[in-house]
Order: structure tokens, then sequence, then C-alpha cells
């Protein structure tokens, strides 16, 4: 049985691209591996955040989690701030990285280019660290990732295994795993670019929690082209391709499928039958989500989580303080 970790930032509302890409796919891959969920918060503090929100942020992303079908006695489902060895790991590693490769990292790239080195935190510099800390801690052997996360996950690994060469080999080194069925859900409005729930225009994106009025309000007004024709041409025709990955995602149905279906029908008659689709498949989830919203069950499952990843994550911790000599010697009697 492998090991599986995976981690979410609470810093808003998922849209279905989070769900078609990861979330969907997690209740399968607890039926077989051992299972780590994080809700990752102390990586969504290097960007300004309003604590209230983030609060309701961390408990909004642990219901979802379990409303997508993460079962609390097959998988560990815990907050990343709940359990200390995460940072304590996250300084160790910081003093194995290099300042060079942190600061090839794309994400940092693109931001201190908008901003400015003086402009954006030390952390945004330095989490890599602790995101390699969060694999490495449960002897994790894969992490599924989306493609913008592959980064990340090669420097994990280069700081494992420079860590087991320079002390002791005490870290398993993952390996990356890139969903391939439904990983890359664009914007509803450019296509071009993937979909964000940071997206500033709301029409971009469809949130798990977004109502079925909501839903259907923003697949009717999705961009598509003037041609009227339901067929997959990623290059010339990116907007209805982008709903048919949608669709098929969704439905379980080839694309190949449903464009036999559609054939000689418009769009309009497309985007009403694919707005059903959507409302059907988040209808269960969001139930089930206001139901442990509303519930203790919620916080158990939290305290429950916290505290076997505590105990998991002590292990491998131990190992690498006495590894690089931390910790004191007790004198003998």
């Amino acid at each position: 049985m492998k090991t599986v970790f995976s981690g979410i930032q609470p810093s808003g509302t998922l849209t279905i691209g989070n769900y078609l890409g990861a979330m969907k796919h997690f209740p399968t891959l607890q039926e077989e591996n051992n299972t780590y969920f994080c809700i990752v918060d102390e990586h969504a503090i290097t960007v300004p955040q309003d604590r209230l929100e983030l609060r309701q942020n961390i408990r909004s992303l642990a219901a979802l989690y379990i409303a997508c079908g993460i079962d609390p006695e097959k998988s560990t489902l815990f907050i990343q701030s709940e359990v200390p060895a995460h940072t304590q790991l996250g300084w160790i590693l910081q003093c194995v990285a290099y300042i060079g490769e942190l600061e090839r990292m794309t994400q940092f790239k693109d931001k201190s280019f908008k901003q400015g080195k003086e402009g954006v935190s030390a952390g945004l510099l330095t989490y890599p660290p602790l995101m390699a800390s969060d694999i490495l801690l449960y002897g994790t052997d894969v992490v599924p990732v989306g493609d913008d996360q592959k980064q990340h996950l090669e420097l994990t690994r280069n700081l494992a295994q420079r860590f087991n060469s320079k002390y002791n080999d005490i870290f398993t080194i993952p390996e990356i795993s890139v969903s391939q069925v439904g990983a890359r859900i664009m914007s509803l409005q450019d296509p071009t670019k993937k979909m964000s729930k940071s997206d500033d225009n709301e029409k971009g994106f469809i949130s798990m929690l977004d109502d079925e009025k909501q839903i259907e309000k923003k697949i009717k007004s999705a961009v598509t082209d003037s041609e009227g024709i339901v067929q997959y041409d990623a290059e010339n025709k990116p907007g209805i391709s982008n709903l048919l990955t949608i669709y098929s995602s969704f439905s379980g149905e080839s694309v190949d499928a449903i464009e036999q279906r559609y054939k000689g029908k418009g769009y309009g008659d497309f985007k009403g039958d694919l707005a059903k689709v959507v409302q059907e498949a988040m209808r269960p989830i969001q139930e089930r989500y206001y139901a442990l919203m509303e519930s203790d069950e919620l916080d158990e499952i939290l305290d429950h989580g916290a505290e076997k990843a505590n105990q998991d994550a002590m292990k491998i911790l131990r190992k690498a303080k006495k590894a690089v000599g931390l910790g004191r010697v007790k004198k003998k009697r």
C-alpha cells in the first residue's frame, strides 16, 4: 500500500476545476492507499488574508473534502497549523535549500516581478521547503498534482535527496502523479487561461457552492465561437472544447459520444444540458456540505485527524532533528 499526500490552500471556495482535477478522484485514492489530506492554511498566509475569512475558509474546505467522499475512517484529514512538525521540518529544509533555486520558482518570480521583491513576503520565497515538509513528514510515495505544481514537487524531491545524501537516508523520494482526466479546466470567459477561484471575473469560474441558477447563468454566458458546431478542437475552438471537457468529466461519457449527440444542434441546447449535468453532480455534495457546516461532526473529524497526523509526523521529525544534530544529549546516570 502506497502513501499519498495532497494539500489544498483555504484561499476561497474551490471551483469545479479543482473538483474535476483533484477532489473527484480522492475517494478512489483512499480505497487503495494510505491517504493524507491536508488543509495547508500556513501556506495561505504568504499573502495577506482577512483572519475571520481565513478561518471560515479552513472550515469550509474541510467540509468540502468530506462532502466529496473523503472517509475519515480511511483517510487522515487535518489542518496544517494544528501539526507543528510541518513548520519545524520546514525550517530544517530551508537550511538545506539554496536561495537561487527558491528564487527560480515560477510563482515567486511572477509575483516578485509584478510587485517588486520589496512588496512580497519572505514566506512567499521560502514556502516551497514548507511544502516539501508537508509531503516528506508522512513518508509519501505519491503526490497527485496539476501541471502548475510539478516544479515544486521536483524541488521537494531534490531537497529530500540532498538531505538524505548529506545527513541520513530518512526521507522517501515521492513520485509525481499528474492527473490526465479533467486536470486542466479552463476559464469560461477566457478559455486560454486555467479556471481559477481568484479570477476577477466571477463569470469565468463555477464555484463548488454556486447555486443552480448561478451555474446555469455562468454556463450559458460561457465564451464559445460563431460556428455553432459542438466539436472538440482545442486550438481553433477553445471555448466549446473546454465545455466538452467539463461535460465529459462530469458525465463519464466520451467527448466523441457527446459530439454525436449534439450533431446538428446549436450551442444553446448543449449549454442547457451541460448546466443540468453540473447541477446534478454538485447537488449531493452541497447538501452534505451544508449539513456538516452546521454539525459537531466536522470538528470531531478534524480533532481526530490532527491527533493522528501529529503522531505520524513526529516519527519523521525526530529522525530529521537527530540527523542534523538538533536537541541535547542527556547526561548518562
